[in-house]
């Protein structure tokens, strides 16, 4: 398992899997929001989270078509379907692999660029403790669309249009979490749901990732 975890970072790394796109991506929309809405400070603090937050969602969503389609196209995916380590762990360690590469950088650099959006102080606690419980789940919700549309030509829109229902209410709780910490409310509530989330992401979505891939293998 670890020498899977150290291939699939190897090859995130060198095929453009998400490391550097995702932080350059999430760097853009928040410099360019605001440009967009003007530079009251008030207005960007009201917004920021939410907006790091769905900078967040759609960078992680900019890697996913590379997920498995590497593997697919080299033939991997078929050892691994073999292999004597079962399929769903096969792709639970892909998707650490791609939270490690993709979302941990994210939640390490949100409060950093929290601070172009005016962010209140009380809400970069927030922000960060939101992210790291909700950024697990975007990765293994992003792993089963992958594997829905792995070895379809020209399957990444069709993979943003199958996730991008599916990550909507991790972005709800979670943008509710940072904004909820920034005002200095209550965020026990909202901060549950979404590790609910997270947690029932992690313990489902890999076997009907695993039984989606054999059927696509078949």
């Amino acid at each position: 398992m670890i020498a899977l975890l150290l291939r699939d970072l190897r090859l995130a790394v060198r095929a453009g899997g998400g490391f550097g796109l995702g932080l350059a991506f999430f760097l853009i929309v928040t410099v360019l929001v605001p440009f967009a809405v003007g530079p009251q400070s008030a207005l960007l603090s009201s917004i920021a989270p939410g907006v790091l937050w769905l900078g967040a969602l759609l960078a992680c969503l900019l890697s996913l078509d590379r997920l498995l389609a590497l593997d697919w196209e080299d033939g991997s995916l078929d050892l691994l379907a073999t292999a004597p380590l079962p399929l769903e762990a096969a792709v639970t360690i892909k998707a650490l692999a791609h939270w490690i590469t993709t979302g941990l950088p994210l939640v390490l650099v949100a409060p950093v660029l929290g601070v172009l959006l005016n962010l209140p102080g009380p809400g970069y606690l927030w922000l960060v403790v939101s992210l790291a419980a909700g950024t697990p789940a975007l990765s293994v919700i992003g792993t089963f669309g992958a594997a829905l549309t792995v070895g379809l030509k020209r399957g990444g829109l069709l993979l943003s249009l199958l996730v991008l229902p599916l990550y909507v209410p991790t972005l709800i709780f979670g943008a509710e979490v940072a904004r909820r910490g920034a005002l200095g409310m209550e965020t026990l509530t909202p901060l549950l749901m979404l590790a609910g989330i997270s947690a029932g992401a992690l313990a489902l979505l890999p076997f009907a990732s695993a039984a989606v891939l054999r059927v696509n293998l078949r």
